[in-house]
């Protein structure tokens, strides 16, 4: 046998022991990450809840139910034990939670293209995620497995049900950790005494939260009575039983606003669910601050707790490895995704954050429109939470996100937590009308509870929804995307001289106009044509230092590289 004969059979029985060692390793791995399910009673099975359709968009399972509103908003109350809940939660949103799953599915495919790639990144996903359940209080664990049993098979592909949901609730996190996708930042505020019309203390957030445009399609508002603990109202999406934003029957509040994470070494509890945690169990503040200290999280989060009890608002600041609590001691609160309390001021994280991204610019901005409508009443803050333009009431483009509107958020609310009020914005983003409900009248009034949003309470639509502008900035939009797509998938797209300049037209005063030619050019090796765009962005109004440096000026010198010019 030849040497060369030699030296292609050995290369093909190690290519092959390789091979079987890979598949051994990922038939191990899988096994050792494989989650034990949680402790349920046997008492409950899925088979003995069946829905019923009282109307269309109307079903009902015992006294629990889920309906769509005239805004399209989905209302759902549960109650009972915690795997019940979770049982008839899933058998009312069965369609709703698939239809998520293919949304969040979807997009990471868009994401992550490559097949290979995103094999390997389920497998760091499971390996991250392997001892999760052991950070999760049970309740939560109990009422998550009820919720997977009527999770689609489709995905199985991907793992089991009850753990799919359960990286779900994590994703999130996982997601602001290690890209910052979070960072696109969240805004909030309070304001009390005599910064409030009514004196009373009162709540109002962005959530900019953006996972497509298909995946904000249907949001829900969930209320829920617990077997223990409080009753409470929250306002996300179909199948997290985690809380974003939302609001307890003793007036208790909890919003979550992303800052900057170090990468993570392994899972904590998700940060969704220790909001939940805090809106079921805590009546006062010092409980709230309680529950915060005794769980562990793997990002860093701020947690604006407001309350009825204590009359006032405070920020509970953590991160992985500390915690501490920000009081302002004033009558008005603000919180975008910079910490402020005495533990985080001197991190070099935390420092670089407010140096470099967009957080100190929006939190500056907040405190100046503040000043400007003192004393704040809901309507006021709706249009807070809708200004689109930069300091000084500079304009600064559609979508920039140093603006509070960055015309990306899955939803806004206001909280008035002494009157148990709670609004929520309905779609386009926050500048639909903002209708009202009572959490008194539906915890607390055991005979004729109101389910429903007050029509009196309700804060009427941005006009802007009607103006050329804001037709412009949705085309302006759907164009972007296809060109970030083309770039991100290889997929065909030109823009012709004609249509570049239309595209210009729909956001012209927006450095994000200039950057995204830049980049389409720089794809097609353009480079000349990128260079000018590039530059063009640069004497705009751009969102950060980072996005200054990493994104326009690095792309710039990448391109000169390519044309040999120095």
């Amino acid at each position: 046998m030849s040497i060369k004969r030699k030296i292609v059979r050995f290369v093909k029985i190690a290519l092959k022991s390789i091979g079987i060692l890979l598949v051994l390793f990922i038939i191990y791995f899988i096994w050792d990450i494989r989650m034990p399910t949680p402790p349920i009673d046997a008492k409950y099975s899925l088979a003995q809840y069946k829905r019923i359709e009282v109307a269309p968009n109307h079903y009902q399972v015992g006294n629990c139910w889920l309906k769509k509103n005239d805004y399209g908003i989905w209302e759902m109350y549960l109650e009972g034990e915690p795997y019940e809940r979770g049982l008839i939660y899933g058998v009312l949103a069965k369609e709703l939670m698939e239809k998520q799953e293919v949304h969040f599915v979807n997009q990471i495919n868009e994401i992550v293209p490559n097949r290979f790639t995103l094999f390997f990144l389920k497998m760091f996903v499971a390996w991250f995620n392997g001892d999760l359940d052991e950070y999760i209080p049970e309740e939560n664990l109990t009422e998550i497995y009820g919720v997977s049993q009527s999770f689609s098979d489709k995905y199985n592909y991907i793992g089991p049900k009850y753990y799919r949901i359960l990286n779900y609730h994590a994703a999130h996190d996982i997601g602001h950790a290690l890209t910052d996708l979070s960072l696109v930042g969240c805004s909030s505020f309070s304001v009390n005494n005599n910064l409030s019309a009514d004196s009373s203390l009162l709540i109002a957030r962005n959530f900019d939260f953006y996972m497509g445009d298909e995946f904000a399609e249907d949001k829900l508002i969930l209320f829920v009575k617990p077997s223990t603990g409080y009753g409470f109202a929250s306002y996300s999406w179909a199948g997290l039983t985690g809380v974003v934003s939302g609001m307890n029957e003793k007036g208790l509040t909890v919003t979550l606003n992303a800052s900057k994470s170090a990468i993570p070494t392994g899972a904590k509890d998700p940060i969704s669910l220790l909001a939940r945690e805090i809106l079921q169990y805590a009546a006062t503040i010092d409980e709230a601050v309680s529950i915060a200290k005794k769980r562990e999280t793997f990002v860093s989060e701020s947690l604006l707790i407001g309350s009825a009890s204590d009359k006032k608002s405070i920020i509970i600041e953590k991160s992985p490895e500390k915690m501490d609590v920000f009081d302002s001691k004033q009558n008005s609160l603000t919180c975008s995704n910079h910490y402020q309390s005495g533990a985080f001021l001197s991190d070099s994280v935390n420092i670089s954050n407010i140096n470099n991204s967009d957080s100190k610019y929006r939190f500056d901005r907040m405190n100046e429109l503040l000043d400007k409508k003192y004393p704040i009443t809901p309507a006021e803050a709706v249009d807070i939470l809708r200004n689109k333009n930069g300091l000084n009431d500079e304009f600064i483009g559609y979508g920039n996100s140093k603006s509070l509107n960055q015309l990306i958020a899955h939803h806004a609310v206001i909280f008035k937590p002494y009157q148990r009020l709670f609004w929520i914005s309905t779609p386009p983003y926050q500048l639909g009308d903002f209708i009202g409900y009572d959490l008194k009248s539906i915890f607390n009034d055991k005979k004729h509870p109101i389910f429903t949003y007050i029509d009196s309470l309700t804060i009427t639509a941005d006009p802007f929804i009607q103006t050329d502008a804001y037709k412009k900035y949705e085309v302006f939009k759907k164009i972007k995307q296809l060109i970030h797509k083309s770039i991100l998938l290889n997929t065909p797209f030109t823009l012709s001289k004609t249509n570049e300049e239309k595209f210009i037209k729909t956001n012209p005063k927006s450095y994000i106009t200039y950057l995204v030619l830049g980049e389409y050019h720089q794809n097609k090796k353009n480079y000349q044509e990128a260079i000018h765009f590039f530059k063009t962005s640069l004497t705009y109004n751009v969102a950060s230092k980072e996005e200054e440096e990493e994104m326009i000026k690095s792309n710039i010198k990448t391109c000169q590289k390519e044309l040999k010019i120095e």
